[in-house]
């Protein structure tokens, strides 16, 4: 078969093709980035999903409005207007997860050739679905205040991009937030470049203890004409049910529209279904309380994480403390004969029966292969501590 020449730029997942290797009996993975299903609200989607199939369930059984289920609709701008910001339910569409938005953002704006600026590192499947589109992409470096803004700002003067991709609050895979300084000035290039901000925002409500700086969509009422240049994609996938297979996007008008031409082709709509639970849902008031429970779990995995990898490989790694989300970024340091290269390191934890993802396919040029991603989410504390200690094994082995 003559495959389409768009699939030459890109290549199965690594992570993916990591998951092949987990099979082993006894392994302790860290390195998916699945929410732990122990948390989700069971009781709660399970008293949503009886009541919108008793109550009237034709329509929730039909098929529905591309732009998303209206009660929904409803309730994703009570929602965000929690979190501090201002939506019409006009002024969003629901898609099947924010995946599917980041994928109808690369197929509204991205021709072959367009330039992309994301943060290095930056979700894979970003850089994937981009790539797919014809996107050249661009990396900007990061610390741990998140994107280096200055760095970020001389490359799009340099490279003019059709838009710059950002995941500002507990990233993947970095774990970094971006700072409240460097959000306002993000929103004021994009204004002042005429450059399409795009915010992915699934851990947001994820945050260990305070609460993280606001959305750059909620702080985009305080920089005039920022909203005219920024698209959000959030989702229920962290928080709620990643099986639900519920997100949305946030857009100025015009993309907004042409988004939801490219998902009529893509699947016509959302679940009903799906929609419908997560809006009634959203009326049981039970979302406070199960994202206490999932941040107070988190943040004391995430504590237990950092002691145990201080204890067992020391100085052989560095890492920085996130403050929420679900992941540690740490870099191998070499020091002392040890190992500097993490993918060879993956293969010798595999050997200890412990896997974590390396770093390098987060990049979309000029990898650092020092680098690793750890997941704490779906892990408890007691495999979590006998996972560093296999890490450790694996270090000296």
């Amino acid at each position: 078969m003559q495959f389409a020449t768009r699939l030459n730029a890109i290549e199965t997942s690594a992570i993916r093709e990591l998951f092949k290797l987990l099979g082993k009996p006894g392994i302790i993975s860290f390195a998916g980035g699945f929410p732990d299903p122990a948390l989700f609200d069971v009781q709660g989607i399970a008293e949503s999903s009886r009541t919108v199939l008793a109550n009237n369930p034709g329509p929730v059984l039909q098929y529905g409005a591309t732009e998303g289920f209206q009660p929904l609709r409803e309730g994703i701008s009570q929602f965000m207007a929690g979190k501090g910001s201002t939506v019409a339910p006009g002024g969003l569409i629901v898609t099947t997860g924010s995946q599917q938005a980041l994928d109808l953002i690369g197929k509204t704006m991205i021709s072959p050739g367009d330039k992309v600026i994301v943060e290095a590192p930056t979700f894979l499947a970003t850089i994937q679905c981009f790539r797919l589109y014809g996107a050249h992409i661009i990396g900007a470096p990061i610390d741990a205040d998140g994107v280096d803004v200055d760095k970020l700002e001389a490359l799009i003067d340099e490279h003019k991009p059709k838009l710059v991709y950002l995941i500002p609050t507990f990233g993947n895979p970095s774990g970094a937030t971006l700072s409240l300084a460097r959000r306002q000035r993000i929103l004021e290039i994009g204004v002042r470049t005429q450059t399409l901000i795009v915010e992915d925002d699934p851990y947001g409500e994820l945050y260990f203890d305070a609460p993280p700086p606001p959305s750059l969509l909620a702080l985009s009422d305080g920089v005039p004409g920022s909203r005219e240049w920024l698209a959000h994609c959030g989702s229920f996938s962290k928080i709620l049910s990643p099986g639900l297979r519920v997100g949305w996007m946030i857009a100025p008008p015009e993309l907004l529209a042409k988004a939801t031409m490219c998902k009529q082709f893509s699947d016509a709509h959302t679940s009903n279904l799906t929609q419908a639970i997560c809006a009634h849902y959203l009326t049981l008031n039970r979302l406070n309380d199960t994202l206490a429970v999932v941040r107070k779990t988190y943040a004391e995995r995430a504590r237990v994480m950092a002691e145990s990898l201080r204890r067992e490989l020391g100085s052989a790694i560095d890492f920085n403390q996130p403050q929420g989300g679900m992941f540690f970024w740490a870099r191998l340091t070499g020091q002392s004969g040890k190992p500097s290269n993490a993918a060879e390191f993956a293969k010798r934890a595999i050997d200890q029966l412990v896997a974590f993802v390396p770093g390098a396919p987060f990049y979309a040029h000029d990898p650092d292969m020092a680098t690793l991603r750890l997941s704490f989410a779906t892990a408890d504390v007691a495999k979590i501590e006998e996972g560093m200690a296999r890490l450790g094994q694996a270090l000296h082995a």
